[in-house]
């Protein structure tokens, strides 16, 4: 049945009747996209440039600073009951903000694309160490059954998934699979000597606030996102403190996970290392299923954003539209050729909700604003082209000082300072 809808609903605000996100429900939810394979990558990459407890420094600092971040447009986005496309056309006018929308769906596609790749990968080791047949015509199964899934998931309702499927099912079993592959980590640790590995120093070429920079990354990089979700939560105040804290112990615990794995077995890449852990296979097959929700978060985001653009039709017909889209490229394109690419769209998003955040975070009315926009604002639209720039040439000027965190707060404080008065 041909499916249209009259009401642009990434621009209207959610129902008070449909606001029933609880504080536990942003916590969960924020929790499971948090875990990842990606993110303990990551962690591990930070060894051995870094010695362990400078590693450890800057993964708990960047979780807290950057889940705030999220928890504080997660509040925005509570408060104001808009998507994140609403606030984009608050703060940057009508007309504008289709650009930076338009990114951020090319973005959430590559991301979503990029999801499957790294399922996909997985999958296939773990039927390697299952001893299950190998084939040319494996990677293209796995490809299809997690595009199928996310399909699946994304023809559903997200309120639903969030409340009954990631709270109830699968934050109980990834909690459990992190606890298990953290105690024969550990038990490793002791083995190899413990102490020796707390102590252990770095051998160079990255530096606390590079490290800081590239931590804080992943939190950041959901900023696009969480306003999407928030917007159904019951309290501000309960969608900060849920998002921020279930994000932060997340992304706190991958990161030392990856880091842990990394010092113990230092040869292995990470999905092999966590194999080779007594259980591993059952534990990583866990953390695998609940990456769904990872690709889910991008193509259900995705089609928001796309919906905000052509409300003709609806979320969950641009969902599926997407989820078939990223499983199409997750089967042709290479997709580690594409990583730069990806990165620097998400550069794009760390001084534009900078602005947001300036222009928005202080008790200002984001739907009020919307009702009176204009076609573009020309400050928020400068102090964001700005904010890109400076992303852009501090590795060059000075590296030492990262991108993020300067670019975020540069457009953050000019935003802020030339906020309209009431």
């Amino acid at each position: 049945m041909h499916t249209t809808t009259s009401t642009n609903e990434a621009l209207t605000p959610v129902a008070e009747g449909a606001r029933v996100f609880r504080w536990h429900d942003h916590a969960s939810l924020w929790f499971s996209l948090g875990v990842g394979l990606l993110v303990m990558q990551v962690g591990a990459y930070l060894m051995p440039a870094l010695g362990t407890q400078e590693a450890l420094l800057a993964i708990v600092a960047g979780s807290i600073l950057g889940a705030g971040l999220l928890g504080w447009v997660a509040k925005i986005g509570c408060d104001s009951g808009l998507a994140s496309a609403g606030l984009m056309h608050a703060v940057y006018g009508r007309q504008f903000a289709q650009l930076p929308i338009a990114l951020n769906i090319v973005q959430l596609v590559g991301w979503g694309t990029f999801e499957l790749v790294v399922m996909r990968d997985a999958s296939v080791a773990i039927a390697r160490q299952g001893g299950m047949l190998e084939g040319a015509a494996w990677p293209v199964a796995a490809t299809l059954l997690w595009g199928g899934v996310v399909l699946l998931l994304i023809s559903g309702s997200m309120v639903q998934l969030v409340r009954r499927v990631i709270a109830r099912v699968a934050l109980p079993l990834v909690v459990l699979s992190l606890l298990w592959l953290s105690w024969q980590f550990l038990v490793l640790a002791q083995e190899q000597g413990l102490a020796d590995l707390w102590q252990r120093r770095g051998e160079g070429g990255m530096g606390v606030m590079a490290a800081l920079d590239l931590v804080i990354a992943m939190p950041i990089s959901w900023l696009p996102l969480v306003a999407d979700y928030a917007r159904h939560g019951q309290s501000g105040r309960g969608a900060l403190r849920g998002a921020w804290a279930g994000y932060a112990v997340a992304n706190i615990w991958c990161y030392a996970l990856g880091v842990l794995v990394a010092l113990t077995l230092p040869s292995q890449d990470l999905v092999t290392a966590l194999l080779l852990a007594q259980g591993g296979l059952i534990a990583l097959s866990l953390i695998l299923i609940d990456e769904v929700d990872n690709a889910y978060g991008d193509a259900y985001s995705g089609a928001v954003s796309s919906h905000s653009l052509l409300p003709r039709w609806s979320v969950r017909r641009w969902g599926m539209l997407l989820a078939v889209v990223c499983t199409l490229l997750a089967l042709v394109l290479p997709m580690h050729s594409l990583e730069p690419f990806l990165l620097l769209l998400s550069s794009v998003f760390v001084p534009l909700f900078g602005v947001i955040l300036g222009r928005l975070a202080f008790g200002a009315d984001a739907h009020a604003l919307l009702q009176r926009a204009g076609r573009a604002h020309a400050a928020p639209i400068a102090i964001w082209l700005a904010g890109v720039a400076l992303y852009h040439l501090l590795p060059q000027l000075a590296p030492a000082l990262g991108s993020a965190l300067p670019a975020l707060a540069l457009s953050f404080v000019l935003a802020w300072a030339t906020r309209p008065r009431a």
